[in-house]
């Protein structure tokens, strides 16, 4: 970060200019460029009369989400000299969406799979996958060494874990899904959880994957499910997207919204009544799917005594993992007519006041390729 580049001189601007909306600064390798242009605005402000505003601006502006740390700009000079500023830190779930997808139950992987992946991304000719690599698909990457050419026939012989079209990496795309507005609300908190997996929160600045959820496969709470339990409907998103560069008349997601508001207040005991409605512009038919997302909850159906175990793999974590404790009580709550547009549940009568519930609309076109968009209803307890 010694050095000033373009990089670092283009992000300076745009960390000072007068756009109130919040910065995503998505890192897909170390923070050096940014620390940079942090240093170099540090440099030319600190103490002169502007540098408290300037401090504040930036620090309620910016949003980095690190992908893998991987040098130490970070931890030395912005988590020091910039504690104020949001950062998402991602050091292990990208992992699953990288070279470590295998290591995933066969449900969870389908859509990363060769046939699905020749079928839906392959075998059209969209001008959108001309540069789009796949595992045996004779694509040569320029500069790469020849042993980590994963288009060639010679490294599918060397690795028969693999099978030509295979998925390869997109580890570092849940910086980007993170921002995709498709109902789950993640922006407003990492914690909430969506395309770009959940966090816990460490500091009130600074959210890692710390949290898990519950993978209904391998019957245990996974780090790494907080981001792979949404891969079919981000693959087949993408596959609609490609489909768009073929025809002027692409698939269109559905536009979803709940009658009742998105943060609803209600009584421990209390029945809870939503109304899911739903347009699509292509008139395609749709399903629904009311599903509680328990456990971005702060209500607990029930508290277990099993620790959380990090997976590492040559001093790298890849993962989070907690049996499930016997005795433990898993998304208790009854939902009626889960699959109408008109659900109610009852809020647990020990719910304290202050819980939160989430309880999710999924929305999906009755398609082989469905896009799939969702709304996102908070019930606070009373």
């Amino acid at each position: 970060m010694d050095e000033v580049t373009e990089g670092s001189r283009f992000l300076e601007k745009l960390f000072l200019d007068d756009d109130k909306r919040q910065l995503y600064v998505q890192t897909w390798g170390g923070t050096n460029t940014t620390a940079r242009a942090l240093k170099s605005i540090e440099e030319r402000y600190k103490g002169t009369d502007k540098w408290k505003s300037i401090q504040k601006k930036i620090n309620d502006k910016l949003v980095l989400y690190i992908i893998l740390d991987q040098d130490e700009s970070y931890s030395n000079y912005i988590a020091k000299n910039w504690s104020n500023i949001k950062v998402i830190n991602d050091k292990s779930n990208f992992w699953h969406f990288a070279y470590a997808w295998q290591l995933h139950s066969d449900q969870v992987n389908r859509t990363l799979k060769s046939d699905w992946e020749y079928k839906n991304i392959v075998n059209n000719n969209s001008p959108l996958m001309a540069n789009y690599s796949l595992m045996g698909d004779g694509k040569m990457v320029e500069g790469e060494l020849y042993d980590e050419q994963r288009g060639t026939m010679d490294y599918l012989k060397k690795n028969p874990n693999y099978k030509k079209y295979d998925f390869i990496s997109e580890g570092d795309s849940p910086s980007f899904l993170y921002l995709i507005n498709n109902g789950l609300r993640s922006m407003e908190n990492p914690t909430y959880g969506g395309w770009g997996g959940r966090f816990g929160k460490k500091t009130d600045k600074l959210y890692v994957n710390n949290v898990l959820d519950y993978e209904p496969y391998t019957k245990q709470y996974e780090a790494q499910y907080t981001l792979s339990r949404w891969f079919d409907d981000i693959q087949n998103d993408f596959a609609n997207r490609v489909q768009w560069t073929l025809s002027k008349e692409g698939n269109n997601a559905p536009e979803v919204s709940v009658e009742q508001g998105i943060n609803v207040s209600a009584k421990p005991g209390e029945k809870v009544t939503l109304t899911a409605k739903a347009t699509d512009k292509d008139h395609d038919a749709l399903t629904y799917k009311w599903w509680r997302y328990f456990e971005a909850d702060t209500y607990q159906d029930s508290v277990s005594k099993m620790k959380d175990q990090p997976e590492v793999m040559s001093g790298l974590q890849l993962n989070v993992i907690r049996k499930r404790d016997k005795s433990e009580k898993i998304d208790t709550i009854k939902i009626n007519n889960a699959d109408q547009k008109n659900m109610s549940f009852t809020v647990p009568k020990d719910a304290k006041k202050g819980d939160t519930i989430h309880m999710i609309i999924q929305v999906s076109e009755k398609k082989n390729v469905p896009n799939t968009r969702y709304q996102r209803v908070i019930i606070t307890v009373k």
